[in-house]
């Protein structure tokens, strides 16, 4: 039923009928404006960082730290190698990442555990984590959501957050494609076909030698093992015979020393 009104519109032939309210929504400007740039009229001030956007501050801190060597030594009896430890990675990249405005927040973490027990018979709680990481640019842009994973011992209830650390050290080295700057120690030695066998006194006296590098230094500790002369006596430096494996630890703990000084 209409009413009078409603007839004599229809008459006229017009309708004051109101539109459906998805006609209104079509009848909006496709080409509206956007919502304004909060950050648009933000003016940094002494110290912040110059406003860029976040693949740009990222490349930034990437030019700032350039490489980290692995400096630090793990050595667990017949387990002896070097790394970069996350304290010292997080140590270069904090003031950086800081300094461009660059924060790197873990969004998500899915963590898994189990049981384990060492050589010796000690129980350890063994943690996997998968962290999801965002880098926030200082206009408060992002880079592409990141993922890495870390894995740790522990005996008692600190094995996520020292995965987490892991994660966390894997992200900033893979994500910064920061180089050691290290010699590759697979080209310090190269033994082909029947090589000619070394004498302990020839291992000494490269061991000696101050241009010998601390991965040469860990190859030699392989090569004497293989060949038998860890425990052979060798005149040292001050004319006492000591074990060429004994001799070899000592040396690289005083270079250690000597370059930490």
């Amino acid at each position: 039923m209409t009413t009078l009104a409603e007839r004599a519109a229809a008459a006229a032939g017009r309708s004051d009928t109101p539109a459906p309210a998805e006609e209104h929504a079509l009848a909006t400007p496709l080409d509206a404006a956007p919502a304004p740039d909060p950050m648009a009229a933000y003016e940094p001030g002494e110290g912040d960082p110059d406003m860029v956007p976040v693949h740009l501050a990222w490349l930034r801190v990437r030019k700032d730290v350039r490489a980290i060597a692995k400096g630090e030594i793990y050595n667990g009896g017949s387990t002896r190698f070097n790394f970069r430890g996350v304290d010292t990675v997080v140590n270069t990249f904090g003031p950086i990442t800081l300094r461009h405005g660059i924060n790197v927040l873990p969004v998500q973490v899915d963590a898994t555990y189990r049981d384990t027990t060492t050589s010796k018979g000690n129980k350890m709680r063994e943690c996997t984590v998968r962290v999801s990481w965002l880098i926030v640019g200082p206009k408060g842009d992002t880079l592409p959501p990141l993922q890495t994973q870390g894995e740790a011992l522990d005996s008692a209830d600190k094995g996520t957050a020292k995965a987490q650390s892991v994660a966390l050290r894997v992200l900033l080295l893979t994500g910064g494609l920061t180089p050691t700057h290290d010699a590759d120690p697979d080209t310090s030695y190269v033994e082909r076909g029947e090589a000619p066998v070394r004498s302990a006194v020839s291992y000494r006296d490269e061991i000696l030698e101050q241009g010998t590098s601390r991965q040469r230094l860990a190859q030699i500790n392989y090569e004497i093992k293989q060949a038998g002369l860890f425990a052979a006596n060798v005149v040292n430096e001050v004319g006492d015979e000591e074990q060429l494996g004994a001799f070899l630890f000592r040396i690289g703990q005083e270079r250690i020393a000597g370059g930490a000084a």
